[in-house]
């Protein structure tokens, strides 16, 4: 059989189809010039500078799964956005069903009892094992970190609250107090908790500080996110448990980023038998949709709140759509389980396959589960890694408390695929910082200029 004739192209056709694209284009950057005027007017101009570096003067537009569209039409791989998204964009299970509440009552009346917040408030006690019955929700991590630090002071009458060196837990000014870096206090004369921040490990500092003071809490991260994903050393845990719980202290573990199978568990400190009272939870909790925080906590520590739930309360906690995720994002999560333990597998292989590839560069590879942490020999080779990987089109997060470490965040939702493609980028960003000295102006790959050790 004869093949159709193609049909001639009409001389201005071509030229038509070119320009509308050439307009398009245009379009789109101004676009994204505006949206760079209105963060550097109104938001700051470090937010215009760091975006711009980060997308190449185009800004995010929409976004599916693992990757994000940019204005001027390129994908990004996301293994980044600091932890929400473990189960990518726009999870279509998750997205379902915000939209499906958003067609009943997107906002609660805060006088008459709302059914989709008992509901998740139930169904998130019966994930964790039924141990930690009482539930706070809020919206992001901090939330819960104070309303945490507060029912603990209230409950026991006690000040003192003991946090970890390395640890972030938010920056309120409450959960400002437990955040170990003084970075993120410059210019602020104290904090509104009392707190002492002991070293990961020195097992028996819990024992010493229990004995000189009156404590409340013990807060800690079982794997330090912010600071380089670092785990914290479980002999450690078990003692400092043992002696808070012998002190009468609350025991709290700050699980916000680190929780909910992004290091393999649902809860790392449940998993690992740890006597704590509550367990915090937040970033993927709304499934990368809507915001979600909260605490899972013992009824002791409850008690303040069981007896007046005005003690703490927010407009927007336990809002409706926030609420309506969770039980959908919880069910993702636990489909895509046994899938993250194999990413978990090849992430451990890959990144030890880099160190060994980049001695001089990667001084050290560490983490759990999807939650990686990589150090580089310095500041400035760590932010050239990072603006090479987004000229490749990989987002990643660095870690502003520890700037010469990269960290490296894949969602349960990434194929092997896609883990391939990031590491074959990291694996020429790297070999690129490698070629290039530590200091002054470089230009990526792509030609743009590079100034700063994190954009």
């Amino acid at each position: 059989m004869t093949a159709p004739a193609r049909a001639e192209t009409a001389p201005g056709e071509a030229t038509a189809a070119d320009s509308a694209t050439a307009e398009a284009a245009t379009a789109e950057a101004a676009t994204a010039a505006e949206v760079f005027d209105q963060l550097r007017r109104h938001l700051s101009p470090k937010l215009a500078l760091t975006g711009s570096f980060a997308g190449g003067g185009a800004v995010e537009r929409s976004a599916e799964g693992c990757r994000i569209t940019l204005s001027d039409g390129r994908s990004m791989l996301d293994f980044g956005s600091y932890a929400v998204t473990l189960l990518g964009h726009r999870h279509p299970a998750v997205a379902d069903a915000v939209h499906r509440q958003l067609d009943t009552m997107p906002v609660s009346s805060r006088s008459l009892a709302n059914p989709v917040a008992a509901r998740a408030a139930a169904r998130l006690a019966d994930y964790l094992g039924g141990a930690l019955p009482r539930v706070y929700l809020g919206l992001g991590g901090a939330d819960v970190v104070e309303v945490a630090v507060k029912l603990a002071r209230l409950a026991t009458g006690r000040p003192r609250v003991i946090a970890v060196r390395g640890g972030f837990h938010g920056k309120t000014l409450g959960a400002l107090a437990l955040t170990h870096s003084p970075l993120y206090r410059t210019g602020l004369l104290g904090c509104a908790v009392d707190v002492v921040h002991v070293d990961p490990g020195d097992a028996d500092a819990v024992r010493r500080e229990t004995a000189s003071a009156d404590v409340a809490a013990l807060v800690f991260e079982p794997v330090q996110g912010e600071n380089g994903a670092v785990p914290l050393p479980l002999h450690v845990l078990r003692r400092w448990c043992a002696d808070a719980a012998a002190a009468g202290a609350f025991v709290i573990a700050d699980e916000i980023q680190c929780g909910l199978r992004r290091c393999g568990e649902r809860s790392v400190a449940l998993a690992e038998g740890l006597p704590v009272d509550a367990v915090l939870l937040g970033k993927p909790l709304g499934g990368g949709v809507v915001p979600l925080s909260a605490l899972v906590c013992s009824e002791r520590l409850h008690a303040p709140l069981t007896a007046d739930p005005f003690l703490h309360s927010a407009t927007f906690g336990g809002h409706p759509l926030s609420c309506a995720a969770l039980p959908a994002a919880l069910d993702a999560i636990e489909e895509r389980a046994p899938h993250g333990r194999r990413l978990s597998h090849l992430l451990d292989e890959a990144l030890e396959r880099l160190r060994a590839r980049h001695p001089g560069v990667v001084r050290e590879v560490r983490g759990r589960g999807l939650l990686r942490g990589i150090d580089f020999t310095a500041p400035q080779t760590a932010g050239r890694v990072v603006m090479e990987l987004a000229a490749a089109g990989l987002l990643v997060s660095p870690c502003l408390g520890r700037p010469a470490t990269v960290r490296l965040l894949p969602p349960l939702v990434a194929t092997e695929a896609d883990l391939a493609e990031a590491f074959s980028a990291l694996d020429g960003a790297v070999a690129v910082a490698g070629r290039h000295t530590t200091t002054g102006r470089h230009t990526t790959t792509n030609g743009r200029k590079d100034g700063h050790a994190h954009p």
